[in-house]
């Protein structure tokens, strides 16, 4: 029996556990980061002139930006659950395991993801609602196709995935500024050692799924070098984005210990190190991403 099949639970179409499925299409765990560095985002490009708190509008610019980040989540999971079934990391999802047919995924992936990029442009403004278009499109056309061609798909998920903060910018003042691309880059180097560190403990598994994350000579060089080289570069980087010197201590403390767990996966190269990275790095972003709103009040 199949991974996939061993997981294969039904799932039917009018259940509490029809509503499990499609959230789980969602993956929530990753909307929460989403939401939290479109909230600094926003909240650090607001006019230093504004009059109170514009609390509508952050609303409507994280409902759109999650429906955005939502269909594309399960239009990724649509496009690629055949491979999904091969991986055990992943072969639980709905659509991989069965739960779900790939033509309900479809149809909720679109629906979410044109809501959503219709609801930022009436209800907060064209350039947010064209910066999630775009983070839409290059994740599903560029970042999804290139896990089967080549090594350098971390490079252009980066890309995308860093757009968040730059939608909550856009949609608090209305353009792009200095400020707002230092968010950008904070986040796009976040993803390296997190994603590599990722990689690394499922490495197999995305080589029988046919990924090519990791070349296939080599694999423990170039993970080191991809992890270490961002982590380094965010130090200096995460100390741009604040000016009290209360957040340079702390930036700097969470950027060297970040970049400390990422040296450790790069030398010992083994799954305790990953996991270990794993975790750190999901406590940093939002971390960095609170204390930075935090410096500015």
């Amino acid at each position: 029996m199949s991974v996939a099949a061993a997981a294969r639970e039904p799932c039917p179409a009018r259940s509490s556990a029809a509503v499990a499925c499609y959230w789980a299409l969602t993956k929530p765990e990753i909307n929460f980061l989403i939401a939290i560095v479109t909230f600094a985002g926003f909240y650090l490009g607001l006019p230093a002139e504004r009059h109170g708190f514009p609390f509508l509008l952050l609303i409507h610019t994280l409902l759109g930006t999650l429906l955005v980040s939502s269909g594309a989540s399960a239009l990724n999971q649509f496009i690629e659950w055949r491979f999904d079934a091969r991986m055990r990391r992943t072969a639980r999802r709905p659509l991989a395991a069965g739960t779900l047919e790939p033509a309900s995924a479809l149809r909720f992936g679109l629906a979410l993801s044109f809501t959503g990029v219709i609801y930022l442009a009436v209800a907060v403004n064209l350039l947010a609602s064209l910066l999630a278009a775009v983070t839409l499109a290059s994740y599903l056309l560029i970042y999804t196709p290139l896990k089967r061609k080549t090594r350098w798909c971390t490079l252009a998920g980066a890309f995308s995935g860093a757009m968040p903060p730059l939608i909550g910018w856009a949609a608090a003042s209305g353009g792009l500024s200095s400020e707002a691309w230092v968010l950008y880059a904070i986040l796009f180097l976040w993803q390296f050692p997190h994603f590599m560190a990722i990689a690394w403990m499922y490495r197999d598994d995305y080589a029988r799924a046919g990924y090519f994350v990791l070349p296939r000579g080599g694999r423990g060089a170039f993970m080191s070098w991809q992890a270490v080289v961002p982590a380094l570069a965010l130090i200096p980087v995460s100390l741009i984005a604040g000016s009290g010197v209360a957040y340079h201590v702390l930036a700097c403390i969470a950027s060297a210990v970040y970049l400390f767990y990422t040296a450790r996966l790069a030398l010992e190269r083994s799954n305790t190190a990953a996991r270990r990275l794993l975790m750190v790095s999901i406590i940093y972003a939002p971390l960095a991403f609170c204390l930075i709103p935090l410096d500015r009040l």
